[in-house]
């Protein structure tokens, strides 16, 4: 069983298309749900992957066009009448919490969930900070404020060497401070040394989600070295004129990010409708950036 898993829900750009849902991802991080924009359609592409609705407990909104956020309000009536209870939080900016809100409380005025909104703003910050991960933004250039999300793990505990916690009668009370890298000090106030009584911490995992955004060579170390990249890819050189134009991204830019970045794998997407085929992305990006992912609906990618 996966315990970080990224879920394509919909790849496709603002202008529909026979073969692509508009923009929806969703993280699973150790059980629980991270949406990432809300197409229309989300629910059903939601429900077509078996994810559980009681277990979506945030969704992040990069931006206010509606090709990201439309979905909403159906999923959010569905929520209720699926009786999921605890709490929903939607990270948006403050036009959207207005905007939102209002559509919400008109098609759905009692909620067997408390809704929440978390206001955020395009620059970069930590929105989102829990026992196990944490999850900040990154600015992006496009027509409206837009925002791109990092997630990333929290260190892990150290493993317990049982041998040698044994041979040193550590004890039971004290097992939780040493995995957490505390040292361990006998009766006699001899010290014995965290490493002689742990071995490493599983690693830490991380994934970036560069949605809607004109090419930013910039944004790369702020990203950092993730483990698993997506970033839009709605055009390839052939269109790069209407990239820059309309505040997006080629194939072969968001590789040079990745590559820039020191991601160790590269998830395509958010796909113009103009092109028939998605072949061409895959092929494009890998000219720069040998692990691409062809994202496509239904795809899970697995970071661990």
């Amino acid at each position: 069983m996966s315990n970080f898993t990224v879920h394509s829900l919909g790849c496709g750009s603002a202008k529909p298309s026979l073969l692509h849902q508009p923009s929806c991802t969703v993280v699973d991080h150790r059980g629980t749900l991270y949406m990432i924009d809300c197409g229309e359609g989300a629910q059903l592409a939601f429900m077509r992957q078996r994810l559980s609705f009681s277990k979506l407990r945030h969704i992040f909104i990069t931006h206010l066009h509606g090709d990201h956020v439309l979905g909403l309000p159906g999923l959010i009536s569905t929520l209720d009448l699926h009786n999921i209870g605890g709490e929903l939080t939607i990270h948006t900016f403050p036009e959207g919490a207005r905007q939102l809100k209002q559509i919400i409380d008109y098609f759905c005025k009692e909620k067997s969930f408390n809704l929440n909104f978390n206001i955020i703003k395009p620059e970069e910050a930590i929105i989102l900070d829990n026992k196990s991960l944490s999850v900040r933004t990154i600015p992006l250039k496009h027509r409206v404020p837009t925002v791109g999300f990092v997630f990333e793990e929290k260190p892990k505990q150290r493993h317990i060497n049982p041998e040698m916690t044994t041979f040193h009668e550590v004890p039971v009370a004290m097992m939780k401070r040493i995995k957490e890298g505390e040292d361990f000090i006998k009766p006699d106030g001899r010290v014995i040394s965290n490493k002689m009584l742990t071995t490493d911490a599983d690693p830490s995992y991380s994934y970036a989600h560069i949605g809607d955004t004109g090419y930013m060579p910039e944004i790369a170390h702020k990203i950092g070295p993730v483990d698993l990249l997506f970033h839009e890819t709605t055009y390839l050189d052939d269109r790069e004129a209407d990239a820059r134009e309309r505040g997006h991204s080629t194939a072969r830019q968001a590789a040079m990010v990745a590559r820039d970045a020191g991601a160790k794998r590269l998830l395509t997407g958010h796909y113009s409708s103009r092109y028939k085929d998605d072949i061409g992305f895959l092929k494009e990006a890998q000219e720069v950036f040998p692990n691409v992912i062809l994202n496509r609906e239904g795809l899970r990618t697995v970071i661990y």
